[in-house]
């Protein structure tokens, strides 16, 4: 009589793993309430034109990295490890979060809104507090996966689209989202905060990547 080999068991989340969900999950959730506060508050006030306001990467990059961090905020604490696939897109995320709140802080931040005033905090979630905190759970979080270099061709996808697309939308209607972006400042200035707003990126990207092939949480 044969006995039947027990089941391997299965990895079990650490606690780690659990108070990292809990943080990604408390952070998703507030940045969607940012999101969907300054969209209520601006559609109150007459304020709100959507092809313009969802044409802002911070914008776009926000309802992004609200997936990204309610996703893993999931998969924290449901597996011991963050898939691949999931931290190739997070690596995105950390650059994006970066790239926002240094050109914000640096090359925005006092620039007077037109219109309406809108209600500060939410800017001031979206562009200093979450890349705070995105950057932390990169560096922090256990259950990270190594990530290859070619990576990085995944991070450039939406801001190569973004750009492309903005800069035709611009020609087209005359109307950019940000002033460094203004046909009249010329076709040097503009390649040049692209160029370099495109390095800063991978740059970031690459750090990011280069941290994660050296450690493993």
């Amino acid at each position: 009589m044969t006995t039947m080999s027990a089941a391997p068991a299965q990895s079990t989340v650490s606690t780690g793993r659990r108070v990292t969900g809990i943080l990604r999950l408390a952070a998703g959730v507030v940045l969607l309430g940012a999101l969907v506060f300054q969209i209520v508050d601006k559609v109150t006030h007459a304020d709100m034109i959507p092809d313009q306001y969802f044409a802002y990467f911070t914008i776009e990059s926000a309802m992004i990295m609200s997936v990204v961090l309610l996703v893993g905020g999931w998969m924290a604490l449901t597996r011991p490890t963050d898939t691949v696939l999931y931290t190739t897109v997070r690596v995105s995320i950390v650059a994006y979060a970066v790239v926002m709140a240094v050109v914000y802080n640096v090359l925005l931040r006092g620039i007077p809104d037109e219109g309406y005033v809108v209600v500060p905090w939410p800017g001031e979630i979206m562009h200093v507090w979450i890349p705070i905190v995105i950057v932390l759970d990169w560096l922090l979080s256990p259950g990270r996966p190594r990530l290859g270099w070619s990576a990085l061709r995944v991070v450039v996808i939406f801001p190569l689209a973004w750009v492309a697309f903005t800069l035709v939308r611009g020609a087209l209607t005359g109307w950019v989202p940000y002033p460094f972006f203004e046909f009249s400042t010329g076709f040097v200035s503009i390649a040049g905060y692209i160029l370099g707003i495109a390095a800063f990126i991978v740059g970031v990207a690459s750090a990011a990547i280069a941290y994660s092939r050296r450690t493993r949480t």
